[in-house]
Parts: C-alpha cells; structure tokens; sequence
C-alpha cells in the first residue's frame, strides 16, 4: 500500500496544479494626459483685440492666466473660447473677465478635442499701448 501512495499523491498534486483558477484579466495601465503649457505675449493698443489660437489634444480642464502687464497697473480684457479659423466665439457660460490684471485666471472645460482661442481686448480702460504675456495650460 505504501508503494501506492506516493505516485498517487504525486497524480493528485499534479491534477490540482493544473486546474487552478488563474482568471485574473489584467487592463493596459491607461497614462495619464500630458498637461501642455503655452506662452502667448504682445502688446494691445487702445480699443485693440488680439486673439491666439490654440489646439487641444484631449478634453479636459483649460485655465489662462494673465503673467505680465506693462504698464503694472494696466487691466486688460481676457477670454477663453473656440476657434473657427477667423473668430474666437465666446460661448455660455461666457469665459471673459473685463479687468483681468497680473494673476487673474480664467478656468473652463474643453469637452472634446479641437481647436481653441483666448484672446486678450480692451475693454474700454487702456489709456496707452500694453505689452502683455498670458499662459494658456490644456491637455
């Protein structure tokens, strides 16, 4: 009987090791979008406008904020919007602010890939040329 009972324990070992219950899926770990900064700079006359096109890669969160005025106490008019190749159209809920200084940020949600503006405009408070430099941040 001992001479039975180690090739059999060895068939039964052998069994149960290949009938294990290894469905575990494994899902390709997704990376994470790539925050893309941009520097758009430039001067603004009175009652001038200027715009600045930019495209996103991936929905999500798009902020813009003004970095530099010259003169300092300068306020500029500041928005966020989409480009169709000749205007940047500001859409509800507007993304504008008309006294954007030195540090005022801007935040909206591009919801789909596409081409996108902000644009930068006197709102009636220039009093001379305005040498500006904004960041625009989106993925």
């Amino acid at each position: 009987m001992r001479g039975l009972c180690g090739p059999l324990l060895m068939a039964t070992a052998l069994a149960a090791a290949g009938c294990g219950n290894n469905n575990t899926v494994t899902n390709p770990s997704q990376t994470p979008p790539t925050a893309v900064t941009e520097t758009f700079e430039g001067t603004l006359t009175i009652n001038g406008a200027i715009t600045q096109p930019f495209v996103v890669q991936t929905a999500g969160a798009v902020t813009a904020t003004m970095t530099v005025l010259d003169p300092t106490d300068a306020t500029l008019g500041m928005s966020i919007g989409t480009w169709n190749g000749l205007a940047c159209t500001v859409g509800a809920p507007t993304l504008a602010n008309d006294k954007a200084t030195v540090g005022v940020t801007l935040t909206g949600s591009a919801t789909a890939t596409g081409n996108y503006c902000v644009r930068v405009y006197d709102a009636g408070s220039l009093t001379q040329a305005t040498a500006y430099q904004l960041t625009v941040t989106h993925y």
